[in-house]
């Protein structure tokens, strides 16, 4: 009775080893071989054992084994629990029907419904954290295109501006563009040798004169008994306008909408 009783504690205290961290679950080959109470030297069983059909990559893998001795590290096998099955129903003994019931436990767990939601609910999780990392990523991609952008932009819309504007414009409203009154503008481009008054009327230097910057435009006034008298104005066209913002550039002068963003 005492030995019987021995006997049913040591199929109690089996206890493998088993690796969750791969697909599906693992155990040692060489803590098997231990466990089984295999006399042969553990490679030699285990080319045995594979003249039985297990195949490599689909049945085991092999890896290095630390020594706890401290020498050179041994080849072992991680063997798939179904793998370890029928190496224990080959031995044909005792300990090996006990270990393979040992497996069939851990099989019934690692299929049961909760066990099969746990892997789910973390298989999600990774999948979520993924998808949180590339989130980020192209938040971080999007922000820094968006600042190269934003500092590409002062040119970009003023240039649209003009381009989009097919209208003759005055210096009235060229000079609003920099904050300036006409007053100023005038005053700055006949020091600047661009343009000379002539009456009521500002020309340019024969220089500019024939490069299409300046049109005159004839609009009526009337006087306080009503009657219209014609007045000619120069405007300037967008090519023109288009030349005083690069001369004015020339010479540190920015546009409102280009000193805002300096501001900024």
């Amino acid at each position: 009775m005492q030995g019987r009783k021995r006997r049913n504690n040591s199929i109690n205290e089996i206890a493998i080893a088993v690796n969750y961290d791969n697909e599906k679950p693992t155990v040692s080959g060489r803590e098997l071989h231990k466990a089984l109470q295999i006399e042969t030297r553990y490679n030699d069983w285990f080319k045995r054992m594979c003249e039985y059909g297990f195949e490599s990559g689909k049945d085991f893998y092999s890896i290095l084994s630390k020594n706890s001795e401290g020498g050179r590290p041994s080849t072992d096998h991680a063997l798939t629990i179904d793998m370890a099955k029928e190496l224990c129903m080959i031995q044909r003994t005792e300990i090996g029907k006990r270990c393979r019931e040992y497996f069939l436990a851990i099989e019934r767990h690692w299929n049961s419904p909760e066990a099969v939601m746990a892997r789910a609910l973390q298989f999600a999780n990774q999948r979520l954290e993924l998808i949180i990392q590339q989130n980020s990523r192209l938040i971080e991609t999007n922000t820094m295109q968006a600042k190269q952008i934003e500092e590409m932009q002062p040119k970009v819309t003023y240039y649209d501006i003009v381009l989009n504007c097919k209208e003759l414009v005055t210096v009235n409203a060229i000079a609003k563009d920099y904050g300036k009154s006409a007053v100023w503008l005038n005053k700055w481009l006949h020091e600047h040798g661009i343009q000379y008054k002539q009456g009521k009327m500002w020309h340019l230097y024969q220089k500019y004169a024939s490069k299409g910057y300046t049109h005159s435009k004839t609009y009526a006034i009337p006087d306080d008994s009503g009657d219209s008298h014609a007045k000619p104005l120069t405007c300037w066209t967008q090519k023109g306008r288009l030349f005083l913002y690069e001369l004015l550039k020339e010479n540190g002068i920015l546009p409102l909408i280009e000193q805002n963003h300096d501001e900024a």
